[in-house]
């Protein structure tokens, strides 16, 4: 599973970087209690079970993924406030943006009704009116990113530093590489949190692709975790 990449939206992905433990970690740290380990396949998936439905979670911790993922700013804003995960990320000091990295929805969502800080699922706009005129938002987001990346260029063959030069460029959009690393117990609290029908959908499709890679190194776990919100 290492370096198992998932594209995620136009440009971004999730790629597993490295794991240490899976479902038998989990078992083994639960039953050092009793100085004790495996006791064969359908008693450790039991007790798995059995500690994700009673919220016995430290065992959990013991599992850690480290993952690389490029995501919009947008995503980024989200992913921090899990202030349990660790995050490193690329700096707009020490490296130049390229114009084509920044995140373009392929639909513009309707703002909820009834909900202030979401979108209306399944309705969309196209286009608006701007100076008397009905323009495409598609092509208007496009040229807004053409214009300020022109000029950002031109700041930076002028010898202005890169930390101010970025100040130019529409952040929320722009793409982001960076290293995050989190145990599976904070794991899974994030997808259920992000993954959600109320979250927004940059970060929902980061949740599922995270969700995908652990489901593969821990079975057992992620198999009692759904049934488990499934049931209630």
């Amino acid at each position: 599973m290492k370096n198992t990449r998932i594209p995620v939206l136009d440009k971004g992905f999730v790629e597993l970087i490295d794991h240490m433990g899976d479902d038998h970690t989990i078992v083994s740290a639960a039953r050092v209690s009793y100085l004790q380990e495996s006791k064969g396949d359908e008693k450790d998936r039991s007790l798995v079970k059995y500690m994700l439905a009673h919220g016995h979670m430290s065992p959990f911790e013991h599992v850690i993924f480290q993952f690389r993922i490029k995501a919009p700013v947008v995503v980024w804003w989200q992913l921090v406030r899990h202030r349990t995960f660790s995050f490193n990320l690329q700096s707009g000091r020490y490296t130049a943006f390229d114009d084509n990295e920044y995140y373009t929805p392929s639909r513009w969502r309707i703002q909820s009704k009834s909900n202030k800080q979401a979108s209306e699922l399944g309705q969309f706009a196209e286009r608006i009116n701007l100076d008397g005129q009905e323009r495409s938002i598609q092509d208007i987001y496009k040229s807004v990113f053409e214009f300020c990346f022109e000029i950002y260029e031109e700041l930076l063959r002028n010898n202005v530093a890169k930390e101010q030069a970025r100040l130019i460029l529409p952040f929320a959009s722009l793409y982001y590489t960076g290293y995050v690393t989190a145990d599976l117990r904070n794991l899974l609290h994030f997808i259920d949190l992000r993954s959600s029908q109320e979250a927004q959908y940059e970060i929902k499709v980061y949740a599922e692709a995270m969700e995908s890679i652990i489901k593969e190194i821990c079975p057992w776990a992620y198999k009692s975790w759904k049934e488990i919100k499934c049931a209630s």
